[in-house]
């Protein structure tokens, strides 16, 4: 699975009698993905948030490209509990939250670009290009290694290795595309 910008990993410092904590988000992605592939889900994304009640975030889909149902969240949040029980990469108590991305989902994937081409977009640098950070405007794919996207009359490409955050906006003609592929 190839991932669009850097991954983060977490460093929680005097968390309890524990000292630092290292959260490598994507040591965890890669220990869960093979399982939930097997299941039939993609993963979407991992995030970590600390604070007083520390959150791990998985988000997922169905492969199948079907929508997500309460019962796949609870199907996979047990099984990720029990991967992550045995490996215990987080060494406090956190909660686990298990989500599907939602229709204004986030692009983590080169392949989410092409996928969701013809569709509006927000798309942030970690550094500025040509002035600006941050882009809007509509996909429309990929070119090598870049995003494509076309803001106001200009088509822009944006490196995906400089991408620190994309998503889809949410507008009318992407709640009807999903509400066919819903029917579908």
């Amino acid at each position: 699975m190839s991932v669009v910008g850097p991954r983060p990993t977490f460093c929680l410092e005097n968390w309890k009698a524990h000292g630092t904590a290292v959260i490598d988000t994507t040591q965890i992605e890669a220990m869960i993905a093979p399982s939930l592939e097997a299941m039939g889900y993609r993963v979407v994304r991992v995030a970590f948030t600390g604070g007083r009640r520390p959150t791990l975030q998985v988000m997922a889909e169905r492969r199948d490209d079907g929508a997500m149902t309460v019962e796949d969240c609870a199907t996979l949040s047990h099984t990720i509990s029990a991967l992550l029980d045995v490996a215990d990469p987080i060494p406090a108590s956190y909660e686990l939250e298990v989500s599907s991305p939602g229709i204004d989902r986030p692009l983590t994937r080169r392949e989410d670009y092409e996928r969701f081409a013809g569709f509006e977009a927000k798309v942030e640098l970690q550094r500025p290009q040509d002035g600006r950070k941050r882009f809007r405007g509509r996909l429309l794919g990929l070119s090598g290694d870049n995003a494509r996207l076309l803001v106001g009359e200009e088509a822009v490409l944006l490196p995906l290795a400089a991408v620190a955050r994309a998503k889809l906006v949410l507008s009318d003609e992407l709640i009807a595309a999903t509400n066919r592929q819903s029917r579908s």
